[in-house]
């Protein structure tokens, strides 16, 4: 996936899977065990985290090229689901990989 920053709509998802959008809804939660909102969420994150440990980006270059409009939102989002701000998630990932060496 190359279109983080895309918004979309779930109507157009349940249309490309010819499907009502209850029904798409319904099989994409039973599958992944999210809704379609919270997986593009998910998505977003994991990618700005790679960005961040792979490219050396700051936070708000990371957040604005995954598609977010705020990088305050982005940042709390990211604490949410990784237990850390971007800063002090990237300070232990690279100090987990200078133990490793």
């Amino acid at each position: 996936m190359h279109h983080f920053q895309d918004s979309f709509r779930t109507q157009d998802l349940a249309d490309l899977a010819k499907m009502s959008v209850p029904s798409f809804y319904r099989h994409f939660k039973e599958i992944t065990a999210m809704s379609p909102v919270q997986f593009q969420k998910q998505l977003r994150l994991q990618e700005a985290r790679r960005l961040l440990i792979s490219e050396s980006a700051n936070a708000a270059d990371a957040a604005f090229q995954v598609g977010y409009e705020s990088p305050t939102q982005f940042s709390r989002e990211y604490s949410r689901m990784f237990g850390a701000p971007p800063r002090e998630d990237m300070k232990r990932l690279k100090g987990l990989d200078k133990e490793r060496v």
